[in-house]
């Protein structure tokens, strides 16, 4: 199954790369975040392909959940991100991803984060099997011109402090309060789920999120993290789960660790 959910991302990756230049349209969604037409593309090759590979597993994806559809969720289902971070495919920084992620009783237990502007190819299948792949984006979804996958482990922080990676967009005084607590080395900013492979690759050490995120922009990025070693919780230690619907599947502030810190 991995191997389709990343030859889906891939081909949802060369669409949205298809519509990456200065003069893209921006619309406004009821909620004041943006959206173009590259997020409703990219959408709509991910959806059919996968009720193709897994006919029966309900789906939740942002843009079909925007234009008001109800969350159909169970003991299984797919959480979608078709154009994680379109604040930064507007600026055209690279730092955007599709992001696909199979949630299995509460948890996300296998996903995929790819970012086509970088080509950058996180994914995972479960605890030790997170890799990394480069690969450019094309519409076939073939990966034969990938790189060898590295498999991705999260490292020891350094004795003289914490790397710690933050949203490039969103960081706000809550997040400079929590990070009080640590002895922080240095700072870097990425955009969507680019945090939490940095932190399974060993380039970071912890992303702490506290402004509102949606259960779509977290799960592929968890899944990845979860599988080289890393934990996603809530503030007070309690595993952030998935299919919260007393929620909205709106998550609570969160911090997302690599090695023991």
């Amino acid at each position: 199954m991995i191997d389709t959910l990343c030859r889906i991302a891939l081909q949802a990756g060369a669409s949205i790369m298809d519509h990456y230049s200065a003069d893209v349209a921006v619309s406004q969604k009821d909620d004041k975040s943006p959206v173009t037409a590259a997020d409703q593309d990219a959408e709509d090759i991910i959806l059919p392909a996968l009720k193709i590979a897994a006919p029966g597993i309900p789906i939740v994806s942002e843009e079909e959940s925007a234009a008001g559809k109800p969350y159909e969720v169970g003991p299984a289902f797919f959480l979608v991100d078709p154009l994680d971070g379109t604040r930064e495919f507007i600026n055209m920084n690279g730092e955007f991803t599709v992001n696909i992620a199979l949630i299995e009783d509460g948890f996300p237990t296998m996903g995929v984060v790819y970012a086509p502007a970088i080509d950058r190819m996180f994914y995972a299948s479960g605890p030790g099997e997170a890799y990394e792949q480069q690969i450019a984006p094309n519409h076939a979804g073939d990966m034969s011109d990938a790189s060898e996958p590295k498999k991705l482990a999260v490292r020891t922080p350094d004795a003289d402090g914490l790397t710690i990676i933050a949203s490039r967009t969103h960081r706000d005084h809550k997040t400079d309060e929590y990070l009080a607590m640590y002895k922080v080395k240095e700072f870097l900013a990425a955009g969507s789920s680019l945090k939490f492979c940095l932190v399974a690759s060993g380039e970071a050490d912890l992303y702490p999120r506290h402004g509102r995120t949606m259960e779509w922009d977290t799960a592929a990025g968890h899944a990845v993290l979860a599988g080289a070693g890393g934990s996603v919780t809530e503030l007070d230690g309690t595993p952030l789960k998935y299919g919260k619907l007393n929620r909205g599947l709106d998550n609570p502030f969160f911090v997302a660790k690599g090695g023991e810190i």
